[in-house]
């Protein structure tokens, strides 16, 4: 059987399990975008406490691998708990806690990066501090966030396949489940490899094309 053959046998099959990947993949972006700029603005809080706390959930969630966290939330707290936690609800919670941590430090990370004499002149026109921050500071650190939060969404994208490890029938256990019928293992992988190449490509091009874009703006200025 060649590869196309066998594509035109499983593409719906794989199709369901592309679908699958992308709804949690911008499931779990939308949440990290919450959670990334809440602890990306207590990062940058001028009271201990709120970046203390920042720091606990950044550094524990970026200190443990990410399929760890899956089977924490999937396993280890339902049985705590004694409860059950449906696959996708857990897949959802750890990319969404493991890109919010990313995402904070992006946000941080292009906070600070703006001259802190805008932030200054702002607070001397009378603006309150997080007025002067919304208005002010964020929308010029947003443009210098955009690359690194697109590669985000591409990193994200591609660790959804861990998922895999606790049953979700996206891409990569949908594959999984083929092969296991069929035994056709190479053709298979090379099938799923271009399926995630081919979305991934596209938000690298997007990422590539902000970044020409952004330089330009800058190089006219």
């Amino acid at each position: 059987m060649s590869i196309f053959e066998l594509f035109a046998q499983t593409y719906p099959r794989l199709l369901q399990g592309l679908w699958m990947t992308i709804e949690l993949t911008l499931v779990s972006l939308l949440i990290a975008a919450v959670l990334g700029l809440l602890f990306g603005l207590l990062s940058v809080s001028r009271t201990t406490f709120l970046r203390g706390i920042s720091r606990v959930y950044i550094d524990i969630i970026r200190g443990t691998p990410l399929i760890v966290q899956v089977f924490f939330i999937y396993f280890g707290i339902p049985s705590a708990l004694n409860m059950r936690l449906d696959a996708f609800i857990a897949g959802v919670i750890a990319l969404s806690l493991n890109a919010g941590a990313y995402t904070a430090e992006i946000v941080r990370g292009g906070i600070q990066s703006i001259d802190k004499g805008q932030m200054e002149a702002a607070r001397s026109l009378g603006l309150p501090y997080t007025m002067a921050m919304r208005r002010v500071v964020l929308p010029q650190a947003i443009k210098t966030m955009i690359p690194a939060i697109v590669n985000q969404c591409i990193i994200t994208l591609k660790d959804s396949s861990l998922v895999s490890v606790i049953g979700l029938a996206e891409l990569t256990q949908t594959g999984r489940l083929i092969i296991a019928n069929n035994f056709e293992s190479l053709k298979m992988w090379i099938i799923i490899g271009v399926m995630y190449f081919i979305p991934i490509m596209i938000l690298s091009k997007v990422s590539s094309h902000i970044e020409r874009k952004m330089s330009y703006g800058k190089s006219k200025n």
